[in-house]
């Protein structure tokens, strides 16, 4: 079984990702503690999500999976968008970017809080190439946090078709629909085929020289 790292310390992002990337061994950054934090200087939520597994697959020379994703509030044209992790300020802090937003919200009406979970993945396999997939979800905000099982602004989001906050869910329920879940079960099918084609390369053994094929 392949061992690929997820771009994250977030023990509760490694957990969820188990559940989707299944037939590999996925571990996060906790298992590498020498790996220095990635800069999330692109200007879209794919171009982070190659900057963080191109540096993770050259620092550990292995497989590196990564995902950037947000919350997109037309309230706030879009925002907090790329910027949703540290909304609040550094250091990231989700209790406070989450009651930064219902803060901005405070003046929209119950038509205005229309929002969108976004994410983009991206698979690097060294000497294999690189892939990025896309997903997902449409919904609205509350004004006040409803449930526990979930992180970031989940406690807020009820998706479209839902009374529920993707924090009431059950982790399988939130799997089936979410922006992440989305996103990463289009990478899956890249990512096994960038692996083959990995393994493959490995398992070749070059001819000595004047010895013919």
């Amino acid at each position: 079984m392949s061992r690929v790292v997820l771009a994250t310390r977030n023990a509760g992002k490694v957990v969820e990702l188990r559940r989707i990337l299944t037939g590999v061994e996925l571990v996060g950054l906790d298992a590498y503690p020498g790996m220095p934090e990635v800069e999330e200087t692109g200007d879209t939520f794919a171009a982070n999500a190659l900057l963080k597994a191109r540096a993770v697959a050259a620092f550990t020379g292995l497989p590196a999976v990564a995902d950037d994703s947000g919350l997109c509030v037309d309230f706030l044209g879009g925002a907090p968008g790329i910027r949703s992790a540290r909304w609040a300020g550094e250091p990231s802090d989700d209790a406070a970017n989450l009651a930064s937003v219902l803060e901005q919200l405070a003046d929209a009406g119950e038509g205005l809080r229309g929002a969108h979970f976004f994410c983009a993945a991206a698979a690097v396999v060294p000497g294999s190439g690189e892939r990025v997939a896309e997903g997902r979800v449409d919904g609205t905000l509350l004004a006040a946090p409803r449930g526990t099982n979930g992180f970031g602004y989940d406690p807020i989001f009820v998706p479209v078709g839902e009374t529920r906050t993707t924090a009431e869910m059950s982790s399988e329920e939130k799997d089936a629909i979410s922006h992440r879940g989305a996103a990463f079960r289009a990478l899956a099918p890249s990512l096994a085929a960038l692996l083959r084609i990995g393994a493959r390369e490995g398992s070749r053994t070059p001819t000595p020289e004047g010895t013919g094929s």
